[in-house]
């Protein structure tokens, strides 16, 4: 089984920054490819960002390219999301998923979300 652990979720003013982090945790499992979403209330499930861990190769959600960068360590299984010139709109609980080899079979994950709040 495998764990996702998010991190740095929570309260910051319109134009600030954040620093999410999304580790998975469990052997002998290694990271494919991660990605977070963002769902707010009445709002669809919305893809933010993603990173394939072999290439580096990522890809971002209209809404927020230019403003958020995410990286992967792989040796640590594990991304994360820099958030910039962050919007009252970007408030909303981000949720990380993972898509895992195991053994050569990929598999899915989500985490249980961190909320990030922008309001001043």
């Amino acid at each position: 089984q495998v764990q996702l652990v998010e991190s740095g979720g929570g309260l910051v003013q319109p134009g600030g920054s954040l620093r999410l982090s999304c580790a998975a945790s469990g052997e002998p499992y290694s990271t494919y490819a991660m990605s977070w979403y963002r769902q707010a209330p009445g709002k669809e499930r919305e893809f933010i960002a993603g990173v394939t861990f072999a290439s580096g190769a990522t890809d971002y959600g209209d809404s927020v390219k230019g403003r958020f960068t995410i990286s992967r360590d792989t040796a640590k299984n594990t991304n994360y999301l820099q958030m910039n010139s962050l919007k009252p709109e970007d408030t909303a609980v981000y949720v990380c998923y993972a898509k895992m080899s195991h053994w050569g079979r990929l598999e899915d994950y989500w985490g249980r979300g961190t909320q990030v709040t922008v309001s001043s």
